[in-house]
């Protein structure tokens, strides 16, 4: 049993999507919709299933084979626009048992350069209808330290409470021991928070420890509280809340922080 909520979705719910949805490949809007659904193929997050009568059909060019999943049968194609080609991109629902899914598009979301939700870019996935995120400041004081090292101590932080995830606790950085930390390249986005600005990885003695703390300068209006502050991944590092250790959540959560 997690300390955190999880996800309450299971696989092939859905649900109408009460959202324009429209991506874009090489400048050329490829769908526009405010009929898609949202399918949860697995309980984490939903995907956009969108009718084939809202995609610029000029755009999809047949691949010529199918795929069976536990929603029916997939027609594979591909996208191109002009000199852009991307195999592989869409999924034509031929027939489904799902009520309302036969005749839907599945596109792969890194195929496109661009999805919006109304007019706000949305980054990784569909954002899920049952997930919340709230960033909350907080006076408990909190540590975060590695082997014995204390890497981070603040008596402001900000709490992100994500369902689905453990707690983050975003801290100020006069509060960050900086002589731990090695700039790292590595950059991620998440559905909620959008995309990072910067990450480190910890050096403790001669031993490299890579992508422990993050920070986003320009998060999402929904995540101002957390701009120019860094975290630290749970699952890879001690955390102290009003000196209580926390528990280290399993590594397979630390994939979006």
């Amino acid at each position: 049993m997690h300390d955190y909520p999880a996800m309450i979705a299971a696989a092939n719910h859905v649900e109408p999507v009460p959202r324009r949805i429209r991506a874009y490949l090489a400048g050329e809007k490829v769908l526009d919709t405010t009929r898609a659904l949202y399918v949860w193929e697995r309980p984490s997050y939903p995907q956009y299933y969108i009718p084939l009568a809202d995609v610029c059909r000029d755009l999809l060019i047949p691949e010529g084979h199918s795929q069976q999943s536990r929603r029916g049968t997939f027609q594979a194609h591909a996208l191109r626009v002009g000199g852009v080609h991307r195999p592989g991109a869409a999924r034509l629902l031929a027939d489904s048992a799902v009520a309302g899914l036969a005749g839907a598009v599945r596109f792969e979301w890194a195929a496109l350069d661009a999805w919006f939700e109304e007019d706000e870019q949305v980054f990784v996935h569909p954002r899920s209808p049952y997930v919340r995120v709230d960033a909350l400041r907080s006076t408990r004081p909190v540590r975060v330290e590695l082997d014995g090292v204390v890497l981070a101590e603040s008596r402001s932080p900000v709490m992100v409470f994500e369902t689905g995830l453990p707690t983050r606790y975003y801290l100020n950085p006069t509060e960050i021991s900086f002589e731990h930390l090695v700039p790292s390249d590595t950059v991620t986005a998440c559905p909620y928070k959008g995309i990072t600005s910067r990450y480190w990885s910890v050096r403790i003695g001669g031993m490299l420890r890579r992508d422990l703390a993050w920070a986003y300068d320009f998060p999402t209006r929904q995540l101002q509280p957390i701009t120019g502050l860094t975290a630290f991944y749970n699952e890879t590092t001690d955390i102290f809340v009003d000196g209580v250790q926390q528990q280290r959540p399993s590594a397979k959560s630390q994939g979006s922080p």
